[in-house]
């Protein structure tokens, strides 16, 4: 199956539903609304062509973000996979548009955002120790243990406020 992928500019028309599927999934979902505006010559100035409406789903840490980022009438960027659902009811055609979002932004064009990086912890260094016969040690923990304690991930990758060069920059 081909997927449409789309970028879509608009307004969050709804308040953000956020819950947890049965199998403890995190899932937001809103509507966007996106207005086509055309300047008329004739009137000398912008008009609005049309709205279309679009339901915006978010999964994981995505929905998380979303549920504590934004609100009704936020301005949006979303991009994401587009899928069409058609169905039939009482003899009347229904169509609703939905976007499965791979990524959401403030719109910068109409204002500012700060954001702020999500930090969460490793499982490897916070998963509660398993008791261990007299002598033996773990040689994972060893690595974990040492490599944090140098200022390194397992990989060698620096860790901590330093390895991050805009916060090492910004004072």
């Amino acid at each position: 199956m081909n997927e449409t992928l789309v970028t879509v500019v608009g307004n969050v028309a709804t308040p953000i539903r956020y819950r947890d599927t049965s199998s403890g999934i995190p899932a937001a979902s809103f509507r966007l609304a996106s207005t086509v505006r055309r300047w008329d010559r004739e009137q000398g100035c912008w008009c609005d062509v049309g709205t279309s409406f679009y339901t915006v789903w978010a999964w994981r840490n995505l929905a998380v973000n979303i549920a504590g980022s934004v609100s009704r009438g936020d301005p949006l960027v979303v991009h994401g996979r587009m899928r069409v659902n058609e169905w039939e009811r009482d003899g009347q055609r229904h169509t609703v548009v939905e976007i499965d979002a791979a990524a959401v932004g403030h719109d910068l064009t109409r204002g500012t955002s700060a954001f702020r990086r999500v930090t969460r912890a490793r499982p490897e260094l916070t998963a509660p120790q398993q008791p261990w016969e007299k002598g033996q040690e773990r040689a994972g923990a060893q690595a974990v243990a040492g490599s944090a304690a140098a200022g390194s991930d397992i990989a060698g990758c620096p860790v901590g406020p330093s390895a991050d060069p805009i916060s090492a920059n910004s004072g």
